[in-house]
């Protein structure tokens, strides 16, 4: 370091975090990393497109910009094509150096540590610090490979080492005047599924019937989601009522948290085809708060059982009905339910004795289906109908009230 004493090292990067390169702070990380990259990578990621280089030094430092802006820098502990001698760690944190473990880590900084994508980091006061470490390691010497600082939190963003992801770089079709194309890219995302690079997360909107739904306005905002097999993010695709479509990257929990809107059913958004495809699907006819749900499906009634496994967990088990339960529901209707409802929960259908067992289909699928996604859509369907029947009578009810 030329300018600033090793002891700063840390300082230097914390300040350089959030500044654009241009900035004599970054100009001073930059000096000490080496003054002159020995690699540079570019990517162009999501939409709006994000510029994403990478400055990479012979010294083992790597500076991190997102359309010019420093988002992170990493601290390489270990040899790299561009830095063939790892850096030394100590210059850069006193107290750390390469050999450090996390509770090393802990020690010396003291402060709250979280959880994100199976790292743990450290909240600093104006950044984040990720010391990452072999896969499942942090307790042996050796074992610190890297050392992350980001501005933004590991939780909510993405790994900046996977900005460069080849198969999320592929995902995103522009035309040839540089405008998203985005049935070009719902066809690239279906083609990284068909072909095993992709896996679908099914929800919150399958992306066979993304633009249905939006097509049907409504909803302000329809995503669909898949996962990279090769990075682990989640790519995002977001169409909106009243705005420009986005394409973005986040972690698993991340993208689990995005909000959505309820899905209508399909007999208010899709087209011949599609309701065609969905005539057959489980329909939602009647349910006991807390306890049951009753579906139907081609003449077959299934059952949907709330039952106690302990005193902190509950699960559920999903039977077809067979003849004898049949014949006690049309006799006594929903009695019988939840009479048999109590004898599901009595009997622990976990446990391989109870006779419900092997009848759970949650457990035990017909043909591998996925009868608890199955269930979901005719539950949801129920929900969204019986709130529109909702807001119409609350409307309806607020105009007598204006009027009278």
């Amino acid at each position: 370091m030329t300018r600033r004493r090793a002891s700063e090292g840390m300082q230097l990067i914390i300040e350089a975090l959030s500044a654009p390169q241009g900035d004599i702070v970054v100009h001073d990380l930059i000096t000490a990393f080496g003054v002159e990259p020995a690699e540079t990578a570019a990517y162009v990621i999501g939409e709006p497109a994000v510029l994403s280089r990478h400055l990479r030094f012979g010294s083992g430092g790597e500076i991190v910009l997102h359309d010019d802006v420093v988002v992170a820098v990493i601290l390489h502990l270990t040899p790299t094509p561009f830095a063939p001698w790892a850096l030394d760690l100590a210059e850069w944190i006193p107290g750390i150096d390469n050999r450090a473990t996390f509770a090393d880590f802990r020690t010396l900084f003291d402060v709250p540590w979280r959880f994100a994508e199976g790292d743990r980091y450290f909240v600093l006061d104006a950044a984040y610090l990720r010391p990452e470490f072999v896969r499942y390691g942090g307790r042996r010497a050796g074992d610190l490979q890297r050392v992350a600082f980001t501005v933004d939190d590991p939780k909510d963003t993405c790994d900046p080492a996977h900005d460069g992801c080849p198969t999320c770089l592929e995902l995103v079709v522009r035309t040839e005047h540089g405008s998203f194309d985005v049935d070009g890219t719902i066809r690239r995302l279906i083609d990284g599924l068909e072909a095993g690079t992709l896996a679908s997360r099914g929800e919150p909107v399958p992306l066979s019937d993304l633009r249905l739904l939006h097509a049907s306005a409504l909803l302000e905002r329809v995503e669909s989601q898949v996962s990279c097999r090769a990075c682990g993010r989640v790519a995002c695709l977001t169409l909106y009522r009243d705005s420009p479509p986005t394409m973005g990257h986040h972690p698993l929990d991340a993208a689990m948290r995005r909000p959505h809107e309820a899905i209508p059913p399909v007999t208010e958004w899709g087209d011949i085809a599609r309701i065609a495809a969905a005539q057959g699907a489980m329909r939602y006819l009647d349910h006991e708060p807390g306890s049951w749900f009753l579906v139907e499906q081609h003449g077959d009634l299934y059952l949907d059982s709330r039952y106690t496994v302990s005193s902190m967990i509950d699960d559920s088990c999903l039977i077809r009905l067979n003849d004898t339960e049949r014949l006690a529901y049309d006799e006594a209707g929903r009695d019988s339910l939840t009479d048999l409802a109590r004898r599901i929960d009595s009997s622990s259908p976990h446990r391989e004795e109870s006779p419900f067992h092997l009848r759970d289909l949650r457990r035990y699928p017909d043909d591998g289906r996925d009868y608890s996604a199955e269930l979901r859509a005719a539950i949801a369907n129920h929900t969204w109908l019986s709130r529109q029947k909702q807001a119409a009578a609350e409307r309806a009810r607020h105009a007598s009230a204006s009027g009278g």
